[in-house]
């Protein structure tokens, strides 16, 4: 888990991705630039297109619950959109070859595992981003069936039992609100339902011996519980988490011999530390401690190792340490960046992980425990010179009030003080996401087209301490909008930012606070790009998807209840005020999103309009809430740069 209680309407962030030829890049793709550098030489760079970044292809492993290795350790489960969207591959260990094991060409497919024994498979897809995703088992034969065929259901995968007889799912199917445990047989799939989840807890983990279910329930986003439900008992699940005040508490994992369940909580401090709960005497000890949340927690499938990973000021620091000598395991020599994804095979003798830098994105490594990585995919598009992207900076800034406000800072490789460049605020999702450092394609993509960026890390923001994260409840639009103006004035102290070409961009709650920023502060930004933002709070929150159900008193208590919070959300719901808006807009919809919903979008493009004001407005048939097409993003990526040249680097006045 990346936070004890994340905060909802998360943006599905653009990730980098895509597939490349050999061809060398045609004189539209990619432009020699030269600028001029503050001791008066000239150097050069490349400019590269839309397309030439999403012929980058995206990797992602298998599910931490599942099994990454084939049973014959030869083998690794991942998901690859190397075909335009994500599907299920296979890699082989030995010659990096990839195979396809699906052939979607719109709903985005996500592997989740191998069966333990031999080369079946476990995937989830939804319908187009309708997030009502349903669990899919792929026979060897290249069959498939849908293990969740019901509709309107949403469904996950949750393990696998201890001695691999059965595997967990989650499903909505008996009542929209509330998710089921379901016991699949390995070899039938025949079912049985384990747990009826009639108070819609959050259900979090199994334990292996199948007895323990660990559940959670948010009050607040300061204030969550753990329960522990017996499942060979009638009785109640038990709150273990019994306290007064705000005190959030999650689950990472039970202990590999299910005696214990290893929670998170932010009792002793600002930030996320691991406690181990022992079943049978209930009490708790320290596990993992750290000066930042410590956002993972798991073991290795015999229980030899421990891996934990910590989120340290915008980076990821991974540890596995072997459980019998209780040391480290030295990781071999890498380049630069933050390990994700670590699995294990199922014998623990090797162990896979992804590597993610500022100028790389995602690759598969493998190693043989103690020996040395080996490097299984090259996701950057080799057209492009890695020299021509630019590594993020970790910088503060001053807010309104004096709060520093944690940010992540790209620099153009043509800015300097005799060239100065426009900018944009990237304004992260949530409200409680936070920008990392690490590869992402849109954001290289604008920079690399001449725009520095400030991810400002508003308060509200997670990854920086309880006190900050909780410092915007019931205050959106407010505080952490003034944080967003307040970066303004950041980038315009560089002095190699041009101080009067200054625009914001963000997604989901990032694309209620362009909207907000337009409205309310009028005169800031130069210019806007709202992606999948909330525009009407009054409407968003009364039309929740029913499967949010367990979050939803968290959500309320963070945003306001509809139901007696209405005139504050019309209050700070740009599309009410949209007769302020003055400055050109992007506005960018899928019409699938089930979350923010199209209409927001059209009402405000049509209201904005209204007032003489240049909108362009890009809406995506096939997607939802963020984008899983290769295709789309390109779109959406050209469309940014194409409005920010006309209305930011063109005349602003």
């Amino acid at each position: 888990m990346t936070k004890i209680i994340s905060k909802l309407l998360s943006l599905i962030l653009l990730l980098a991705i895509v597939g490349c030829s050999d061809q060398p890049p045609s004189k539209t793709e990619t432009e020699v630039a030269k600028q001029t550098t503050e001791a008066g030489s000239e150097s050069t760079f490349e400019a590269y297109s839309a397309e030439m970044f999403f012929e980058t292809t995206s990797f992602r492993a298998a599910d931490v619950t599942g099994y990454a290795y084939s049973s014959d350790n030869k083998k690794l489960l991942i998901s690859s959109d190397e075909s335009g969207v994500f599907n299920a591959y296979q890699l082989n260990i030995e010659s990096a070859d990839r195979t396809q094991l699906t052939n979607s060409t719109t709903s985005a497919i996500y592997a989740v595992s191998y069966f333990p024994n031999d080369d079946r498979i476990l995937y989830t897809a939804d319908n187009g981003g309708d997030e009502l995703n349903h669990v899919w088992v792929r026979e060897v034969d290249g069959s498939v069936k849908d293990l969740t065929a019901t509709e309107n259901t949403k469904a996950s995968f949750l393990g696998w039992s201890g001695d691999n007889s059965r595997f967990y799912v989650l499903t909505n199917e008996r009542d929209a609100k509330a998710f089921d445990l379901y016991a699949y047989n390995t070899s039938d799939y025949q079912r049985e339902m384990i747990f009826e989840n009639s108070d819609a807890l959050d259900i979090s983990e199994i334990s292996d011996d199948g007895k323990w279910l660990a559940l959670t329930k948010a009050r607040t986003t300061a204030d969550s519980n753990v329960y522990l439900k017996d499942l060979t008992s009638q009785e109640e699940a038990k709150l273990i988490t019994e306290h007064t005040g705000n005190i959030s508490y999650g689950v990472y994992a039970f202990t590999p011999d299910s005696q214990q369940l290893i929670i998170a909580t932010d009792e002793h401090g600002e930030f996320s530390e691991a406690w181990a709960y022992d079943i049978a005497s209930g009490e708790k000890s320290a596990y993992v401690k750290a000066d930042w949340d410590v956002s993972f927690v798991g073991f290795s499938h015999t229980g030899k190792y421990l891996y934990s990973s910590i989120n340290q000021d915008a980076e990821t620091k991974v540890t596995v340490k072997d459980l019998a000598t209780g040391k480290a395991v030295e990781m071999p020599p890498l380049p630069p960046g933050n390990v994700l994804s670590v699995r294990f095979s199922k014998d623990d003798s090797k162990m896979s992980f992804l590597l993610n830098g500022d100028t790389s994105p995602s690759d598969f490594y493998a190693m043989t425990m103690g020996g040395e990585a080996k490097r299984l995919t090259s996701a950057l598009n080799p057209k492009i010179n890695q020299d021509n992207l630019v590594d993020a900076e970790v910088v503060r800034y001053e807010s309104f009030d004096g709060l520093k406000i944690p940010s992540i800072l790209y620099k153009p490789k043509q800015a300097s003080a005799l060239n100065k460049v426009p900018a944009l605020v990237f304004v992260h999702g949530g409200p409680g996401g936070q920008t990392r450092k690490g590869y992402r394609a849109m954001m290289q993509h604008l920079v690399n087209q001449g725009y520095a960026i400030l991810g400002a890390n508003n308060r509200g923001s997670s990854g920086y301490g309880k006190t900050f994260y909780n410092m915007d409840n019931k205050a959106h639009g407010e505080g952490d909008l003034q944080d967003i103006v307040w970066g303004r004035k950041y980038l315009e102290s560089l002095d190699w930012v041009d101080e009067n070409r200054i625009g914001i961009i963000g997604g989901s709650y990032g694309g209620f606070m362009v909207a907000a920023a337009l409205a309310f502060e009028p005169d800031v930004f130069d210019v806007g790009i709202n992606i999948f933002g909330v525009t009407n709070w009054v409407r968003t929150l009364k039309s929740i998807p029913p499967w949010w159900e367990s979050f939803r008193e968290a959500l309320y208590d963070e945003m306001g209840d509809p139901a007696t919070d209405e005139e504050r959300h019309r209050r700070i719901s740009p599309l009410f005020h949209a007769k302020n808006i003055v400055k050109p807009l992007l506005v960018v919809q899928g019409a699938n999103d089930p979350r923010v919903l199209q209409v927001e979008s059209d009402e405000l493009v049509d209201a904005v309009r209204n007032n003489g004001v240049d909108v362009e407005y890009v809406l995506f048939p096939d997607e939802g809430h963020g984008f899983r097409k290769k295709e789309n993003r390109i779109t959406a990526s050209k469309a940014y740069v194409e409005f920010l040249n006309t209305y930011l680097k063109g005349p602003v006045e």
